[in-house]
């Protein structure tokens, strides 16, 4: 059936923020299936309020609205545009929830909307755990016995009834929130009273433990007239009991049977159609008992999940494009497959290939949190790898992380060769995110497959193949590369070694090895990613390498290796390096910019290629650039790319640190970099060179030094004073920065950093306590200079700037500075020969303006002034790139008619026994943003968005340290007009009381009940002021900020956030917006 002509204007509902459990891969599939809906004619309406993505660019739907993803919110935006259906399932749980929300309260009933691709019941049936364990009873698939709690005794109950240790899965939760394994009574009542918190349903399924059982997925897809495919196969390695975005996976699965599969396929399709999806693509997870072959349905999620964008990527199969095709009335037979051009959808994917896909984690940001992995997701971001065999795709997936690893044995910092025996054991039988490398060690100490096995349950098929790739890099441990001939170097490359792990094995050095290499005649061949293991030929540039076994194409020919399956191109060519995998200080932003530089190089003629190894991404989509590399951001697999392609030019400037980092290897090996050099790029790095150009141009910085040891740093604390700032050099996201009040936390601090950035210095400056923050985004040319845009942080300085909130255009820096950062900026870039895009940092502190940083580079912050100017800073860049000047390009400055406020947000609820207060270090995993014609509201919708929604009324607890107190009477004074009643602590209440602001006492904890802490617990709070006190928080401090978090009360840890929030409660209380499409904000 073609498509319907009943409906015209389609509403798509995005996921929102970045936050762990829900990344950047509904980015992906949304801005997919904007792009194919428009092109079927429809009228596309997007609800999101991530700025950061390509989805909520103006151009990719007809109207674009930058809100909260609320019922409230979305009602405005139906009432205004009167869509006639709603998409629901490509937004991730956020967007389903928000559908769900809306088919409930009756707006869709009221406006005439019609949910397509998934239905209410189908929803239910599907995320309701009874609902769909009935369902599952229906068809005879079994399900892990089980029961509901309501409460902690009904747990307890449940728990007597089905043993422990027991699962525990709050309902409607995303990336398993407030989940774990309860292995004793005292777990059981912590997470349940967790989870209930949790839960929009206050609801927890307590179920028997399947820990250890094997783990696999089945990515699917159906039409409405009941054809369904399965698109993807996925195995977990790790066993049951490690949640699935927190394990490597493997593509297809490996260690099944035919008759297992097909007793999976069969049973996936039958779930989807008793469950009632009628459209579109399902995941489906089932664990097997390795003793029995006992066979479970885990869950499914009737919607593109986290795994449909690695489905996608691993087969080639546009998961999210044919579901929104569906869910306009195509069948699958219907949909061609854009890969072949030729094979219709119906055909199911088959890959001649291997993928692996590991998490990223982000531990190091969060303090005294578990490391342990458990059902409850922990990762930050993932990275995929493709290889003709499990080895050589394991070992590129190893070495693709940028955690130091350069593979399975060399560049880890974990000290697995340390460990004895016993440690070693400890450290192979729990989950960790390095238990991988304890693995590799217990295999390289000759350890029994079958011992490992036993302790951490890993699949013995998996622990084979990595045993052998052990055993062929140790047969190199101490000899020279030159030892290494033609065969035993293909044999170390066909079992994923890189040339920096042979270089480490042998002592040498990596560029040696792979000169080395390549004199040998070991070169990899390029491969093509088809859906149909070349049954059909491919129509896209979709490649991976490999190093496949030489032969002979005739009788006497002599021994070759496999031609690469790449196509000469006639125009000239542009390589772009993407950012890898997410992580904190690195994310979507940077995606963004690659997507953007790719669309403007295709503009200009040029063929674009993408290297890039995250798969949640837009960039990794196969038709983003006309040829998509899906290998390590590493000097030897880029070079091989090069090799292969010989671009006229790399763009190393837009992907963050990852491509920068290459930048001066690849200019040495004589790669063309585009844009501004390596050297300045080196430059803006190295401080004293820094300093002494901002000498030259009168700029003023904050008395700094740099240092390699604590005598070092203890020299320069001593020449410019405390407190300082302090960070490693060549790190994004403020990793292992902070700030230094003493000699004490000066020696911590050194020795740490060692271990972070060990060949770079560390870098001391002078911390400007109060001082208010600024972000300038510019291009330059090499000559002249366009202020792209500046950010004024609402946080003040000592807060990194990924994490502070943020306003654009600035609000209270007045016009003489505002002046002066565009005159610095304008100067720096020119000095040094920027040419492309150019991120500069400024404090202003007692009325003077000091520069803190400059990146010649793109910044985390391009996207938001991007949306907010209606000027793509990074298309821009990239003409300037390929040698326009600013004149050509005729950009003009104009002023902004609204504001735009970004906020943050934080992962602290899946770390509930971390402290979320905020520092120089960056802990956001994403961010939101909020637009008004004024501040107060702009801010009120950005924290709405972050899931901070404001109150109108009710009571504040204020509890401040000594030095804001003087600082909180006019905000208290602020919220009792407004119609609050505020509650303080002892010290902050006498200093109020004295002042004449009328304050409710409340007892510490330690002074008896009732107490703050029963407050909270009791949600007679609605709003919490608490700013830390000293530099380490008290535990009362600690205590109020955690609790705040499970109960879901606004919390604010600085005062500058506190009056922002004062702004933005009046300006909800007195004013009543109409949504605004970006399009309108900018027409």
């Amino acid at each position: 059936m073609p498509k319907r002509t009943d409906i015209k204007r389609i509403l798509v509902i995005g996921s929102g923020p970045i936050v762990i459990g829900q990344a950047c891969e509904f980015d992906y599939s949304g801005a997919q299936a904007c792009k194919v809906l428009k092109e079927d004619g429809f009228e596309v309406i997007l609800v999101n309020s991530n700025p950061a993505t390509i989805m909520t660019d103006p151009g990719l739907a007809d109207r674009t609205y930058v809100e909260p993803i609320t019922a409230e919110f979305i009602e405005r935006v139906i009432k205004k545009e009167r869509p006639d259906a709603l998409l629901p399932t490509l937004g991730g749980q956020t967007g389903l929830n928000a559908a769900v929300e809306l088919a409930k309260d009756g707006t869709l009933d009221k406006y005439g909307v019609e949910m397509i691709g998934c239905d209410l019941a189908a929803i239910e049936r599907g995320e309701d755990r009874k609902l769909f364990n009935e369902a599952m009873a229906e068809i005879g698939l079994e399900v892990a016995r089980s029961g509901y709690a309501y409460s902690v005794a009904d747990a307890e109950a449940i728990a007597e009834r089905v043993g422990y240790p027991c699962v525990l899965r709050p309902s409607f939760t995303l990336g398993g929130a407030g989940g774990g394994i309860a292995h004793t009574h005292e777990e059981l009542v912590s997470i349940v009273s967790q989870g209930l918190e949790l839960s929009p349903a206050h609801e927890v399924l307590v179920e028997e433990s399947i820990e250890g059982w094997k783990e696999y997925e089945m990515e699917v897809m159906r039409d409405h007239a009941g054809n369904g495919i399965i698109v993807c196969s996925i195995e977990n390695l790790d066993p049951m009991g490690v949640h699935t975005g927190d394990s490597i996976t493997v593509a297809p699965a490996q260690t099944l049977s035919d008759l297992e599969y097909q007793r999976m396929r069969v049973a996936s399709l039958a779930i989807l159609e008793k469950i009632g999806v009628e459209t579109g693509g399902s995941n489906v997870q089932f664990a097997v008992n390795p003793q029995t072959g006992r066979l479970i349905v885990i869950e499914m999620n009737p919607r593109v999940s986290r795994s449909s964008a690695l489905a996608s990527k691993a087969t080639g199969f546009p998961i999210a494009k044919a579901a929104a095709r569906l869910a306009v009335g195509y069948t699958l037979d219907e949909i061609v497959n854009d890969i072949t051009k030729a094979t219709p959808a119906c055909f199911e994917p088959t890959i001649d290939y291997c993928v692996v896909k590991v998490p990223r984690f982000a531990f190091e940001k969060f303090k005294g949190t578990d490391p342990t992995l458990t059902t409850r997701m922990k990762a930050v971001g993932e990275i995929m790898a493709i290889g003709r065999t499990f080895e050589e795709a394991f070992g590129k997936a190893m070495r693709s992380l940028e955690d130091g690893h350069q593979g399975i044995c060399a560049g880890g910092k974990e000290g697995a060769d340390k460990l004895s025996d016993d440690e070693l054991a400890q450290a192979v039988a729990t989950p960790t995110e390095h238990r991988i490398f304890f693995v590799v060690e217990a295999l390289r100490r000759g350890w029994d497959i079958a011992r490992i096995h036993a302790i951490c349950g890993i699949d013995p098929w998996y622990l084979n193949r990595i045993n052998d790739m052990v055993q062929v890099q140790e047969s190199i441990r101490g000899l020279r590369v030159e030892d290494i001939d033609a065969d035993a170097m293909r044999l170390l490359k066909q079992y994923g070694t890189s040339d920096a792990e042979i270089a480490a094995l042998t002592g040498s050095d990596e560029r040696f090895v792979r000169a080395y290499r390549k004199g040998l005649g070991v070169v990899p061949s390029m491969k093509t990613v088809d859906t149909c293991a070349a049954e059909f030929s491919s129509a896209t540039e979709y490649h991976y390498k490999t190093y496949e076994n030489i032969y002979r194409t005739s009788p006497d020919a002599k021994k070759c290796v496999a031609p690469d399956e790449t196509t000469p191109a006639d125009k000239p060519k542009a390589m772009i390096l993407g950012a890898g995998p997410n992580r904190i200080g690195q994310g979507i932003e940077f995606d963004y910019c690659c997507v953007h530089a790719s669309y403007a190089l295709a503009a200009r003629g040029f063929e674009t290629i993408m290297v890039n190894c995250n798969p949640e991404t837009v960039s990794t989509d196969y038709d983003t650039s006309d040829r998509l590399y899906f290998e390590p951001l590493t000097y030897e697999d880029v070079m091989d790319a090069i090799d292969v392609e010989r671009p006229d030019g790399v763009v190393v400037t837009l992907g963050g640190q990852t491509p920068l980092k290459l930048a001066r290897m690849l200019e040495e090996s004589g790669v063309n970099i585009m844009g501004t050099k390596p050297d300045a790029i080196d430059f803006a790095e190295d401080r004293e060179r820094f300093a002494a150009l901002l000498d030259k141009l009168g700029i003023m910085y904050p008395p700094a030094g740099q240092a390699t040891s604590f005598e070092e740093a203890e020299a320069v604390a001593a020449h410019i004073g405390y407190p300082l700032l302090v960070r490693p050099s060549y790190v994004l996201g403020g990793r292992g920065m902070m700030i230094a009040y003493d000699a004490e936390h000066l020696r911590d601090y050194m020795a740490e950093a060692a271990r972070i950035s060990p060949d770079y210095p560390v870098y001391l400056d002078r911390f400007l306590e109060g001082a208010i923050e600024s972000d300038v985004d510019a291009l330059c040319d090499g000559e002249e200079v366009y202020i792209g845009g500046i950010l004024e942080h609402i946080e003040e300085a000592g807060i990194h700037s990924g994490d502070s909130a943020c306003a654009i255009p600035p609000v209270t820096i007045a016009p003489k500075h505002i002046r002066t950062i565009e005159e610095h900026a304008a100067k720096i870039a020119q000095d040094f020969q920027v040419k492309g895009i150019l991120n500069v940092q400024f404090a202003i502190c007692n009325d003077e303006v000091y520069i803190i940083e400059a990146n010649p580079r793109a910044s985390r912050t391009v996207p938001i002034v991007s949306k907010v100017t209606g000027i793509s800073l990074a298309r821009y860049a990239t003409e300037i790139m390929l040698g326009k000047k600013l004149k050509e390009l005729g950009l003009k400055s104009r002023a902004c008619r609204f504001i735009g406020v970004k906020e943050a947000v934080f992962p602290f609820n899946m770390f509930p026994e971390v402290d979320p207060v905020l520092g120089p270090e960056m802990r956001a995993t994403g961010e939101v943003m909020g637009i008004a014609d004024n501040f107060g509201m702009a801010y009120y919708k950005a924290q709405e968005a972050a899931g901070c929604i404001l109150p109108t009324a009710g009571k504040v607890l204020v509890t401040v340290s000594d030095r804001d107190k003087k600082f909180i009477e006019p905000i208290a004074r602020d919220l009792i007009s407004l119609g609050f009643t505020i509650v303080s602590t002892g010290g902050t209440a006498e200093y109020l009381r004295g002042q004449g602001v009328e304050t409710e006492v409340v007892n510490k904890l330690h002074e008896g009940r009732p107490n703050l802490g029963d407050m909270i617990t009791n949600k007679q709070i609605d709003l919490i002021i608490n700013t830390p006190v000293d530099r380490t928080s008290m535990i009362d401090d600690s205590f109020i900020r955690m609790q705040s978090i499970q109960k879901k009360i606004p919390y604010m840890t600085t005062i500058a956030a506190a009056r922002a929030t004062v702004e933005g409660i009046r300006s909800a209380q007195h004013v009543k917006v109409s949504p605004r499409s970006l399009q309108e904000y900018h027409s």
